[in-house]
């Protein structure tokens, strides 16, 4: 039988700050059962198994990435929302380190299309407009974005530019700039 107060939602919760914790690789229904101190099958009535729990973080981050990045946008166009997307993007991935790695997960299109990678996907197209870019540029336009956040922030936290004294800070901020323009001047 399941342990009293055992929910899904607590065991993504928990699954969540483990990621956090000791990375989202090392998230496992065993680990995660003895952290509540549970044999493994007691999960199971809450997970189907370790990929559905696996997704369930994904989209778990997903959504608190979202959130963030939509309560930084509020009331933002141009450069300004550009910049509050960047900067609440860099700060979720930092500060969560494994969901952020759970975030980049490949879902099943079902849990893709019940996931909150629309509303990602939706408030780039929103910044994107005020640049005056449509279809296809949007797609190419959102590709790039997402390559360069994600680039800047993996190499940012496994340590690569701390060879140089340039503050990491200022590298990012004119990297936002040159992304700007690069919006404003697209081919």
């Amino acid at each position: 039988m399941a342990r009293a107060g055992l929910t899904a939602q607590r065991l993504v919760d928990a699954a969540a700050e483990m990621a956090d914790e000791v990375g989202f690789d090392n998230v496992t229904i065993s680990a995660l059962a003895r952290r509540f101190g549970v044999k493994d099958a007691s999960l199971y009535s809450h997970v189907k198994n370790a990929q559905d729990l696996r997704e369930r973080v994904a989209m778990h981050a997903l959504a608190e990435m979202a959130d963030r990045v939509g309560e930084a946008l509020a009331g933002r166009a141009g450069k300004d929302a550009l910049v509050a997307f960047a900067n609440a993007y860099r700060t979720y991935a930092k500060t969560h380190p494994g969901r952020y790695a759970a975030a980049q997960m490949q879902l099943r299109p079902e849990a893709l299309h019940a996931s909150a990678a629309r509303k990602h996907s939706d408030m780039t197209r929103a910044i994107l407009r005020g640049y005056g870019l449509d279809e296809p540029d949007q797609t190419d336009a959102i590709r790039m974005l997402h390559s360069t956040f994600h680039g800047y922030v993996s190499l940012e936290t496994a340590g690569a530019f701390h060879h140089t004294p340039r503050e990491v800070d200022a590298s990012w901020s004119r990297t936002l700039d040159a992304l700007d323009a690069v919006l404003k001047a697209w081919p």
